[in-house]
């Protein structure tokens, strides 16, 4: 058999490793259909200096965060296969692995409506603050009002509001498909070529400056390159609405993180809501965990149960579909 070994999967199956000696709670991934495929070792985490240990002998390297580069890959001569347990494969040395001929595999689509579904929570916490309401009646805030309704703040409606998407791929589109729901007028970075679905929900393309002082939202979904690193930056935040919330479920790095916190002490942006950050863990003294009306969650949007659920499903037919030699999401150099 195949030997197997996820280096990191405690995020994707927390209950397995904290509750080994226990069935999963209903819903919850496993790691059955993998250790069917193979000889699977599981650790929930490994340090950098343990990895290439951990890996001797294996044929196949599953990975979500930790990295696989040059040295840990040329360190493996066993190794036939590397499959990342997500969709961007930034954490893997692509070209050393081609000389190698060593596979590289990753999981497409997994999280796409979750992560749709927490840019509009996100969103609504922002505008509507659910959240501090249900505490205030908890705190005994309505039993004691005259009135039989009271707010704390001031909420929105996001109907007839504009959405500036950026980044137009299937969490993109999802999103955009949500917010055309909700009624919000939608719009985009210019783009070449005219796709059907700006037409069919009605996506007014714009160039990203003019986009990002037209919108009342924007929401990040482009992946993270040398073009796109710190997109948002003083410069383009100045361009933006002193009403607009900018809402970010992509890379922490799209941002330039000190020009936010500093646009939100000084309101010249609404608030901001933001699922990941440069830094994950983030220190202590990040500036946009003290930033105003900055809600940061941390990188949680592609961990619903059944995000995790498909992604388990799509590494386990990865390893199958390796195994019986006919690869399949495999990532090129």
């Amino acid at each position: 058999m195949a030997r197997i070994v996820t280096l990191d999967g405690y995020t994707l199956t927390p209950f397995h490793f904290d509750r080994p000696n226990e069935p999963a709670p209903p819903g919850e991934p496993t790691w059955d259909e993998l250790a069917r495929l193979g000889d699977l070792t599981a650790y929930p985490r490994l340090p950098a200096d343990r990895i290439v240990d951990a890996l001797a002998g294996a044929e196949i390297a599953l990975t979500n965060k930790a990295r696989i580069d040059a040295a840990v890959i040329d360190a493996l001569p066993d190794l036939r296969c590397i499959g990342v347990l997500a969709t961007g494969v930034d954490i893997v040395d692509l070209g050393a692995a081609r000389r190698r001929d060593v596979v590289v595999t990753n999981i497409p689509g997994y999280s796409t409506t979750s992560v749709a579904q927490h840019v509009f929570a996100l969103l609504l916490q922002l505008t509507v603050d659910p959240a501090s309401h249900g505490q205030a009646v908890c705190d005994g805030r309505w039993s004691t009002c005259p009135d039989f309704s009271f707010t704390l703040h001031p909420t929105a409606e996001l109907a007839g509001r504009t959405l500036a998407i950026i980044g137009l791929g299937a969490i993109g589109m999802h999103v955009a498909r949500i917010g055309h729901a909700l009624g919000m007028d939608l719009a985009t970075v210019d783009r070449p070529r005219r796709s059907p679905l700006l037409d069919e929900l009605d996506i007014t393309p714009l160039p990203l400056d003019d986009l990002l002082a037209h919108a009342d939202v924007v929401s990040l979904h482009c992946p993270l390159t040398e073009q796109t690193r710190q997109l948002i930056n003083a410069r383009r935040l100045a361009r933006m609405k002193p009403t607009a919330i900018l809402i970010n479920t992509g890379r922490g790095e799209l941002i330039d993180e000190p020009a936010l916190a500093e646009a939100l002490e000084h309101g010249r942006i609404a608030a901001a809501g933001l699922d990941v950050l440069s830094a994950e863990p983030p220190p202590r003294d990040h500036p946009l965990l003290s930033a105003p009306r900055c809600l940061v969650t941390p990188h949680m949007a592609w961990a619903t149960a059944e995000a995790r659920r498909r992604l388990m499903d799509i590494a386990a037919a990865n390893v199958r579909a390796f195994l019986e030699g006919a690869p399949q999401n495999v990532v090129h150099a």
